[in-house]
Parts: C-alpha cells; sequence; structure tokens
C-alpha cells in the first residue's frame, strides 16, 4: 500500500526530475508516423504527458478504496452475515439489509489497491537508483505497520473474547512484515495483502535495477503475466510464490496504466490492461466462490470496470485539474486505516452492538478510526520515517565507502 506521490524529500524530488528529464526517451518510432501524433513527428512526449507531479485524484481513490474494505469487514463479509458471529451476533443482513447490500462489494477495494500499487510504484521508481527505491520502501511500509502490530496485540489483549490472539514469539516475526512466508498467522487479517504486495515489490528492483524504460517495463508485464498464467496448471510451489498469480494482474494493470500516463496510450498497452481485465474477472469470480460467498460476479466486474475506466481518465490526463489540497491528507490516512481497522474494530462493534443503530455505530467506529489513522501519520510515521531515512541513507553510505574492506 504506497502514497500517489510517494517520492522522497523535495530536493531529491529534483535531483530526480533532472535524471529523468535526460534520460527519458519518447515511444519507439512508428515505422509510418501518424500525422496527428506529436510524440512521433516532434521526438518528444505528447502534450498533456508529464514525467512526475502529484496525482491528487488517486489520494482520493486510495480512501474511497480503505473506506470501502472497512465497511466490507464491518458489515458486509460472510463471517458477519452467520447467525451467532462474533461480531453483530446475529446475520448483519437482518440488522441492516441495505448497507449489507453494498458493503458486500467492498472487498474489490483490496483489488483497486494492488492497481493503484502499480500504477504509484512505476511513477514513483522512474529515474531512481535500487538503493533509492529500497529505502523509500521501508520508510513508507513500516513505521505505520510496527504501530499497527503493537496496537492491535495489546487491544486484542485488553478486549478478549473475538479475536484469538497470537503468542509472543508469533508476534514478533509480525513486526518482521514476513510472516507468511513462514507460515507464521498474521496479527490482523488483513496483512495478507502486504505479502503480495512485497513479492510485488521484489520483482519490479530487478527492472528498477536494469533501469525503467517503456521497453523494459512492457516486456516485465508481459513475462510476469505468462508465468502468472502458467503457475497454477505448472503446479510448482516455487514458481506460484513468485509468480503471485491472485494478483499479478492487478498490478500489472496499474503498470500499463502509468505507462499510459507517461507516453501516452498505444495498441500495445491496450493490450496489456484488456488482458489484465480479462484475467481479472475470473480472479474476481474465483474470490468470490472461494472466499467472499456474499457478493455476485456481474456486480464485481462492474464495480472494478467502471474503476478501471477512471483509471484509463486519470492516465490520459482528465483529472489533472483536481488539485484540492485536502486530498494528499487523505491519502496519507489510508495505509494506516487499512492496517489498523478490522480486529480491533470489530472487536468494538462486538462490544457496542445494541448500545445504538447499527448504521450509526459503523459509521462511529469508522470516524474513529480516521481518526487515528491521522494521529498515525502525524505523530508516528513522519518522525519515525525521518529518522529510517537518515539512517538507511547513512548506512549506504558507509557500505559505498568501505569497498572492500
Amino acid at each position: 500500500m504506497v502514497h500517489a506521490a510517494d517520492k522522497g524529500t523535495p530536493r531529491v524530488e529534483r535531483a530526480a526530475r533532472r535524471v529523468v528529464g535526460r534520460s527519458r526517451q519518447p515511444l519507439p518510432p512508428l515505422a509510418v508516423p501518424v500525422p496527428n501524433d506529436p510524440a512521433a513527428l516532434t521526438g518528444r512526449p505528447a502534450p498533456g504527458r508529464r514525467e512526475g507531479g502529484r496525482l491528487y485524484v488517486i489520494d482520493g481513490i486510495r480512501l474511497l478504496a480503505a473506506l470501502m474494505v472497512a465497511a466490507h469487514h464491518y458489515a458486509g463479509t460472510w463471517r458477519a452475515d452467520r447467525p451467532g458471529n462474533p461480531i453483530w451476533g446475529r446475520p448483519v443482513s437482518e440488522i441492516m439489509p441495505t448497507v449489507f447490500r453494498f458493503a458486500s462489494y467492498g472487498w474489490i477495494g483490496v483489488e483497486i489497491f494492488f492497481v493503484i500499487s502499480g500504477f504509484v510504484i512505476c511513477m514513483s521508481c522512474w529515474g531512481r537508483t535500487p538503493r533509492q527505491f529500497f529505502v523509500s520502501r521501508v520508510i513508507r511500509l513500516y513505521p505505520a505497520y510496527w504501530f499497527a502490530v503493537l496496537f492491535t496485540t495489546a487491544f486484542l489483549i485488553a478486549v478478549p473474547g473475538v479475536w484469538e490472539r497470537l503468542r509472543l514469539r508469533e508476534v514478533l516475526l509480525n513486526l518482521t512484515m514476513l510472516q507468511s512466508g513462514s507460515g507464521v498467522p498474521n496479527v490482523d487479517g488483513v496483512y495478507w495483502t502486504l505479502w503480495s504486495e512485497l513479492r510485488f515489490y521484489l520483482l519490479f528492483l530487478v527492472v528498477v535495477a536494469m533501469g525503467l524504460t517503456y521497453r523494459r517495463v512492457v516486456l516485465f508485464c508481459c513475462l510476469w503475466g505468462a508465468a502468472a498464467m502458467l503457475a497454477p496448471i505448472a503446479r510448482l510451489p516455487l514458481l506460484e510464490l513468485i509468480a503471485n498469480p491472485d494478483g499479478a494482474w492487478y498490478f500489472i494493470a496499474g503498470l500499463a496504466l502509468y505507462l499510459m500516463h507517461r507516453f501516452g496510450q498505444d495498441l500495445l498497452l491496450w493490450g496489456i490492461l484488456t488482458m489484465a481485465w480479462l484475467m481479472g474477472q475470473l480472479e474476481l469470480g474465483n474470490r468470490i466462490a472461494e472466499i467472499e460467498h456474499v457478493s455476485g460476479w456481474r456486480g464485481s466486474v462492474l464495480i472494478f470496470t467502471a474503476f478501471l475506466l477512471f483509471m484509463v481518465a486519470v492516465a490520459l490526463g482528465h483529472t489533472d485539474r483536481i488539485r484540492w489540497k485536502w486530498l494528499v491528507t487523505a491519502g496519507a490516512m489510508t495505509y494506516p486505516l487499512y492496517l489498523v481497522h478490522y480486529a480491533a474494530g470489530t472487536t468494538l462493534i462486538n462490544r457496542l452492538h445494541g448500545t445504538m443503530d447499527a448504521r450509526v455505530l459503523v459509521a462511529a467506529v469508522v470516524a474513529g478510526f480516521l481518526v487515528l489513522s491521522y494521529l498515525v501519520h502525524r505523530c508516528v510515521e513522519r518522525p519515525l520515517s525521518r529518522l529510517l531515512k537518515k539512517g538507511l541513507d547513512t548506512s549506504f553510505a558507509r557500505l559505498r565507502n568501505a569497498g572492500g574492506d
């Protein structure tokens, strides 16, 4: 999970833009220039294409996706709709049927996160070195995550009875964010998405090390997509672990959308995006059948399609006029909100349901976690990220200067 403008300090941003400005190339020329294509005629990017700059609307989409996921977890899961469930005590569809009907589709917010992650990672890594990529991911992911692990653990100790507490050694391993690779349960169930993100970062680091170009990112999308398609039938655990067939095509869609944003649209990028949609709609159906059970395939595909079309509009510059400053804050709150809302929030609902209208309770819990997320961003993420960046930059400088010692 990443901010739309997660690009480091202003001084680093300016340096990165100078590097990108020198290295950026337009799309490979067509055999026969298209008369209305400025890039083909002038050798420069089409008007409206930008190398950088914050896309405020993406911050808003991220917060909307997080709110969709929170609503789903509180009032739209099959677990919450079972008789005698530990969250509401009875099926949530009986308590607030209209809310349940809409919230049952909120899980698609995760797929939205993955697409945005592909877009934003490609955008923020262009012109960066592997070291800069590594540092940016560490300082972005870990401060809020460490807080969330400790906060959720403490909350479940203080308010037991809904979720099972992990053993201390399992909680400590969760601080690495690598627990899924060790077969250890997550402190909070939502952390499963971080394992998909980490595998994407590891794969994309290879392309970053080679130097990001239009051709290399396209090739990466094609190779990763092919591996993701072959992994389930190959029955090779290592290939399936690396290829991540459950999430690969969402990230690939985000990468293709960013290439549209940077270089302009072409048939190849539309082909990659269409393939991502085709594979994505299948995966949506699989997830409904195997995990969600409460929503329909047609409605899920409709929401996902509408989101992709909106992202095409973002990529092609049709939302550039949206520059509301409050969206920056909204985007900053998204990651902490996602990390802390689930286990603690459903435990709160378990304790408070029956004391007020169910819809008011859900709204109050969401509002409370939005406030907490803002505080986490201001009081935890910002200061700890600065300290981590300073320490990691010093460590890498020492490593570079050590030479063969």
